[in-house]
């Protein structure tokens, strides 16, 4: 049986969760006192995360996945943009690198704006495309290893080294 590929949401639901997102952000500016600053919305997020807050080169961004919405649309509006929304906040009130991401601050966002604090959620995937990592094969003396390719690059960089859990020895390689 073929499983149906999901459709990612189309520009008035797009349109409805840039809305739910403004006002879920002025909500959370009146309530902690902070000035108004809008936040690009982007609808480019794919895998498995329905949401993501990032700063990248300085420039703060709110993403969304077009996919999970479609297969989630009302919790997404409920939660999802609400607990990216308190990211933001959190940010602006302490800092990304002063607080865990979802620590004490952002659980108390998360309060205030009266949505129940969840890092994760757990979503029915099926039909939606996800991305897919490649796997590179590392060997110790007891057996092969998959590696991600985010383990994988660090490996060659040098910035880290992995070890078997069961005989101890560092992961190499494979040709």
């Amino acid at each position: 049986m073929s499983q149906v590929t999901v459709i990612a949401i189309d520009a008035q639901q797009r349109q409805q969760v840039c809305a739910e997102t403004l006002a879920c952000l002025q909500r959370a500016e009146r309530l902690f006192s902070l000035a108004h600053r809008p936040i690009p919305v982007l609808f480019d997020l794919s895998g498995r995360a329905a949401g993501m807050y990032r700063v990248a080169r300085g420039r703060a961004v709110i993403r969304y996945n077009p996919y999970i919405f479609a297969r989630h649309f009302d919790h997404g509006l409920g939660t999802t943009v609400a607990h990216e929304v308190a990211h933001y906040i959190t940010d602006r009130l302490y800092g990304l690198r002063r607080v865990r991401p979802h620590g004490r601050e952002w659980r108390a966002i998360m309060q205030a704006l009266g949505v129940e604090a969840r890092a994760t959620s757990r979503f029915d995937l099926s039909g939606v495309p996800l991305r897919r990592q490649r796997r590179f094969s590392y060997r110790c003396d007891c057996t092969t290893h998959q590696l991600s390719s985010c383990r994988h690059n660090r490996v060659t960089a040098g910035r880290a080294r992995y070890h078997c859990r069961a005989c101890g020895r560092e992961l190499v390689a494979l040709a």
